[in-house]
C-alpha cells in the first residue's frame, strides 16, 4: 500500500491540509466593529467555519482514499471529490481574503495549492494502475 505512488500524494495531501491550521494562508487587517480601529489577522483552516468544514472534509477524504487501494474506480471519484473539495476551499480562502482591508498572501497560501496538485498526482497515477491492470487481463 506504501510502495505505490498515488499513497504518497494522498499522505503528502493529508499533511499539507493539516499544516493549514496551524500556517496562515494570508495576513491583513480588519476593522473593529465598524470603527477606525484595526487589528492584525491571520487567516487558518479554523478562522471560519466554511474553511474548518472544508479543511476537515479533505481530510478525511485523503485519508480514506489511502485505504481504499482494492477499489480504484472508488479511489478515482475520491480524488476527483477531493480536487474539488480543496478548491472549494481555496475560494473560500480567496474570499475571506478580500473581507481584509489590507490582506496579502502568505507563503503557507501554497499549502493549499499543494493540496489541489496531490490529488491531482494521485488520480494520475491511480488511473495508471487501473490501465495497467485492465492490460493484464487482456493478456489473460
Amino acid at each position: 500500500m506504501i510502495q505505490r505512488q498515488q499513497t504518497l500524494w494522498l499522505l503528502l495531501a493529508t499533511i499539507a491540509a493539516g499544516l493549514t491550521f496551524k500556517f496562515p494562508f494570508a495576513t491583513g487587517e480588519t476593522l473593529i466593529d465598524n470603527t477606525s480601529m484595526s487589528k492584525m489577522v491571520e487567516l487558518t483552516a479554523g478562522n471560519n467555519l466554511f474553511t474548518l468544514v472544508l479543511t476537515i472534509a479533505s481530510i478525511i477524504i485523503s485519508t480514506v482514499t489511502i485505504f481504499m487501494f482494492k477499489d480504484r474506480k472508488q479511489q478515482m471519484w475520491l480524488s476527483i471529490l477531493g480536487v474539488l473539495v480543496a478548491s472549494g476551499t481555496f475560494v473560500v480562502y480567496i474570499l475571506e481574503m478580500r473581507k481584509l482591508t489590507s490582506g496579502t498572501p502568505a507563503l503557507w497560501a501554497l499549502l493549499i495549492v499543494a493540496v489541489i496538485f496531490s490529488f491531482i498526482m494521485a488520480f494520475r497515477n491511480i488511473r495508471k494502475d487501473e490501465k495497467l491492470v485492465k492490460s493484464l487481463d487482456k493478456l489473460r
